[in-house]
């Protein structure tokens, strides 16, 4: 084949070549005749040459003996199979965009499966409390959290508390953020948006126990939470952030009860947030609350609320210097059938980081009771918090509480928290 390509090109060649040479000095006829021969049987030479070499080459190989196959070895391994993409929609409150999923085990477990995480709250404390308090040692809490997106247009969350004596459902609702007008609403059982500390789990608490005036006036750590509906919707101005909320619940807690499916609980709250300067900003909120209570059907409980919190926290230095300032003021008007009482609790609040892990603060609280608001209880503490990692931290409290019936107690309260699993990021 190789000769025949050439014969080709060397033919092509001289009748390209044949014109000019004729116009300079056409040789003659007999010469050319002789050189194209001799060509022509070098060519047949190397092709005969070629196809021996060739035929020697075969023989070689039948000759050699061909040997038997080595034993089969175990099957190999199963390759997995190739990456395929699962699209997810946008909006839908995780990454968006094609995510790889291997296999359909895989696949299950992060598609279908809810981010799950628990935390635990292991309290101890020393002291004297004629009152009781905290026992010496206690799992104050331990909190599993199930979270996932339901579709593109929900989202599901799910917290449950295993306490010393109870196992119960702190909150279980489902969030609709694409609702038109702009609302963001919720149905389920859930925190209230009544101030600052009735919406925090414990473990999100800056202390390790929560104010007086939440114990006196709202219930103490369950709050207000109810099952119930709450809408949200911001407020677009050109001056600062502005969200308003309203919720309406089902009376279940220990302030507000509901015999009747009419007595409902009516909350609302509005808060206004405002950067100052690059490394400080401001929080502002005002609540109300109305609805029946524990006397029965036309006997109300009126909540008023103000609280705020004021950050500083220098962008050059973020992960060192922090400084936190929140306080909080509740009034409270019950009717009963002895008449109306009024009573009124706040709290102040502030916290330092001394260093990327170590944290100072202090707490000073006041509080009139509800049933009974001439017995007034105040108490200061002073708290010391270590971070060894995101996911864990160290508190120590000292606490000092004068009761309104002259009770005195001053404690030593040591909290240790830590955390597994995916767990969301706390409100800011």
């Amino acid at each position: 084949m190789r000769g025949f390509f050439q014969s080709i090109v060397v033919f092509s060649a001289v009748a390209a070549w044949s014109p000019l040479s004729a116009r300079a000095a056409p040789p003659p006829a007999s010469e050319e005749l002789e050189r194209l021969r001799a060509e022509m049987a070098a060519l047949r030479r190397e092709h005969a040459e070629k196809m021996a070499a060739l035929e020697q080459r075969l023989q070689a190989l039948e000759s050699t003996p061909v040997r038997s196959p080595a034993p089969a070895g175990p099957p190999p391994s199963p390759v997995p199979p190739p990456a395929r993409q699962v699209e997810v929609p946008p909006g839908a409150g995780g990454p968006t965009g094609p995510l790889p999923v291997y296999g359909a085990a895989t696949a299950a477990s992060k598609i279908f499966n809810p981010d799950i995480a628990m935390v635990g709250d292991f309290l101890a404390a020393a002291g004297g409390n004629p009152g009781g308090g905290e026992p010496s040692f206690e799992l104050h809490e331990a909190e599993a959290s199930f979270q996932a997106v339901v579709d593109p247009y929900a989202r599901g969350d799910f917290f449950l508390t295993f306490g010393p004596d109870e196992v119960g459902i702190e909150e279980a609702f489902v969030t609709f953020p694409a609702v038109p007008g702009g609302l963001l609403v919720k149905a389920g059982k859930m925190k209230t948006a009544f101030g600052r500390v009735d919406a925090l789990h414990t473990h999100q608490l800056p202390w390790t126990d929560r104010p007086l005036v939440t114990g006196n006036l709202l219930g103490a750590e369950e709050g207000l939470a109810a099952a119930g509906i709450s809408v949200a919707r911001l407020i677009p101005n050109p001056w600062i952030f502005l969200e308003a909320t309203g919720q309406v619940y089902a009376g279940g807690s220990e302030v507000f009860r509901a015999e009747r499916r009419r007595d409902l609980t009516w909350l609302g709250h509005l808060r206004a947030y405002q950067d100052l300067t690059e490394s400080t900003n401001v929080d502002l909120g005002g609540s109300i609350a109305y609805g029946t209570n524990e006397s029965g059907p036309g006997f109300n409980t009126r909540l008023i609320g103000a609280d705020f919190t004021f950050r500083y926290r220098p962008l050059r230095r973020a992960i060192y210097r922090q400084l936190v300032a929140r306080g909080e003021a509740v009034w409270s008007r019950r009717v009963e059938p002895e008449g109306a009482r009024s009573a009124f609790g706040a709290y102040f609040g502030i916290d330092y980081k001394l260093a990327r892990r170590w944290t100072l603060g202090g707490r000073v609280d006041y509080s009139e009771r509800a049933a009974d608001p001439s017995l007034v209880d105040k108490g200061g503490s002073l708290l010391l918090t270590f971070w060894p990692s995101e996911f864990s931290q160290v508190r120590g409290q000292y606490r000092h509480t004068r009761l309104g019936d002259g009770t005195r107690a001053s404690e030593f309260l040591l909290q240790l928290l830590f955390s597994i699993g995916a767990h969301a990021a706390h409100p800011f």
